[in-house]
């Protein structure tokens, strides 16, 4: 089985050297990095990954380059680990470099920010593409340095994955025998794409925190910060109180979608639960979603996004983060667009992401043009 992995960043990589670990497998990597391919090319090509207890995995892909014509050639799988504002381009970039030949299961990890009408909007005269996205990352992954080596974070003890509703039942079930070639944890099929789309996750984890590190009142507004922090370790209780009120809010979008579309989204959980189930006896104290963030060992040492203040000493929030480019200008502007078209009110949310808008300065507002027009009429 050929598999193509779009993106060479954390998740790119890590999963490139896990897959090398599987019997039967081959590894195409298409990057945008021109470095990293001419680092492949030009040396040994042996990418590694090192595990929590410090056991060190290494594996060659087989291909690693900018050329999506060959990266693509006899793939079975394509998997997009760039991040959302990336993936409109990828997607028409690689769409007329599909093979024709086979079926071709293109699918995202993570499957988040609508990325199943996305991919069905972008790859509309492609009939025999599946299409499908994994609810989250199956291992956390930081400290990369590209194309060489990156550290493995926790691992999640069960992985799930959804298709998107065009697809069969046949196309599940092959979808499920491919994943669990390639990875160790049991894999999940779910009922309907919307349970990953509304699982919670980065698009209000994120904006949640910064809102509580830099947002009105907090205790770096309009400050820099005199050390580097990280996301969840050094998270303020005012954000993990802020996050489960987005949480809950999230919840009644749920229910709104199950009683509009007639549908079971009992998995969408709420996210202390979910992470509790996620990542188990990492996490050295449940009780609170303050405790939980604070000692959960799978997110320890993930820094949050800061750089060098350029007015001055100590540091500032990137604005060129993931955080505000993927969760909020992607992730949370879809929460946003579904509730108001159901009509549930989200203060929480609603908040959060009006800040950061403005606080940023250069987002484009609005919900991503890839939900269909008359969602949830159009499901």
């Amino acid at each position: 089985m050929k598999v193509t992995i779009c993106g060479a960043g954390r998740t790119g990589h890590l999963n490139a050297v896990l897959f090398k670990q599987r019997p039967g497998i081959t590894v195409s990597v298409l990057t945008g990095a021109a470095a990293v391919a001419d680092r492949w090319a030009s040396g040994d090509g042996v990418w590694s990954a090192q595990t929590p207890d410090g056991h060190v995995s290494s594996g060659r892909p087989d291909y690693v380059g900018t050329d999506p014509s060959e990266a693509l050639i006899s793939t079975d799988m394509v998997i997009v680990t760039q991040p959302a504002q990336a993936r409109p381009a990828l997607l028409h970039e690689i769409a007329r470099h599909l093979p024709r030949d086979r079926c071709v299961y293109v699918g995202a990890i993570p499957g988040f920010c609508g990325f199943n009408w996305l991919a069905a909007k972008t790859l509309s005269g492609t009939d025999n593409v599946v299409i499908w996205g994994m609810k989250d990352v199956p291992h956390t992954a930081f400290d990369l340095v590209p194309g060489e080596r990156v550290r493995m974070g926790g691992a999640k003890a069960q992985l799930f994955a959804a298709l998107h509703r065009r697809e069969t039942a046949a196309s599940r079930a092959e979808l499920q025998a491919m994943l669990k070639r390639l990875y160790e944890a049991p894999v999940t099929v779910l009922q309907d794409y919307l349970e990953i789309t509304l699982t919670p996750g980065n698009a209000m984890m994120h904006p949640a925190v910064l809102y509580a590190l830099i947002g009105p009142g907090a205790p770096w507004e309009n400050k820099p910060f005199d050390r580097p922090l990280c996301w969840w370790s050094d998270c303020p209780r005012a954000g993990a109180e802020l996050l489960e009120a987005c949480d809950a809010e999230n919840q009644a979008i749920r229910h709104a979608v199950e009683s509009r579309l007639g549908i079971d989204l009992s998995s969408v959980k709420p996210l202390r639960q979910e992470l509790i189930e996620a990542y188990g006896s990492q996490i050295e104290d449940n009780r609170t979603m303050y405790t939980l963030l604070r000692t959960n060992r799978a997110y320890a040492d993930i820094r949050a996004p800061l750089v060098p203040n350029p007015d001055g000493p100590g540091l500032v929030i990137n604005r060129a983060s993931r955080a505000f480019h993927e969760d909020i200008a992607f992730g949370q502007a879809l929460l946003v667009e579904l509730a108001a078209r159901l009509g549930v009110a989200t203060p929480a949310i609603t908040k959060t992401y009006n800040w950061a808008l403005n606080y940023h300065g250069g987002l484009t507002e609005g919900a991503p043009g890839c939900l269909p027009a008359n969602w949830p009429e159009e499901a």
